[in-house]
């Protein structure tokens, strides 16, 4: 399969994924009108967020195969990285928090409280991926860094 083709094909997979995301934020929307309950409405939510978020993703990986270029220079970065180090921190304490709030929860019989809570350290663990993995870039441009 040729560059282009591979290229054609992840445009069209990103845009019927776009399409199934479309269909998730209507069904979320759908169980948030049908309960009060607190704790349902703030999954559905999450959930609609992520859906939004993941449609932007999908609509800019698409977008750089077929109009315009995504580029992420050594110079932008370094503009930045000093920012992205402090919030790296912030991330970490987050998760460190997290920790600190299951374990005194353990064996409570407190469950919503519990699955609230994993649901935070899973979000949390998830953002330090994603830094850890931004920084693995920044180390690939900059390799005696």
């Amino acid at each position: 399969m040729s560059t282009k083709e591979i290229q054609e094909q992840i445009v069209t997979n990103m845009r019927r994924w776009q399409k199934i995301e479309n269909a998730s934020v209507a069904s979320t929307g759908s169980v948030i009108e049908k309960t009060d309950n607190p704790v349902i409405r703030l999954i559905m939510e999450i959930i609609q967020r992520d859906s939004q978020m993941h449609y932007r993703i999908q609509e800019l990986i698409a977008d750089s195969l077929e109009t315009k270029t995504i580029t992420l220079s050594p110079d932008e970065l370094d503009k930045v990285w000093d920012l992205i180090d402090k919030h790296i921190e912030l991330e970490k304490k987050t998760v460190e928090f997290a920790n600190e709030a299951l374990a005194a929860l353990k064996g409570k019989k407190m469950v919503v409280q519990e699955y609230l809570l994993d649901y935070l350290l899973t979000d949390e663990e998830k953002h330090n991926k994603v830094l850890a993995t931004l920084e693995t870039i920044k180390k690939g441009m900059y390799p005696y860094g």
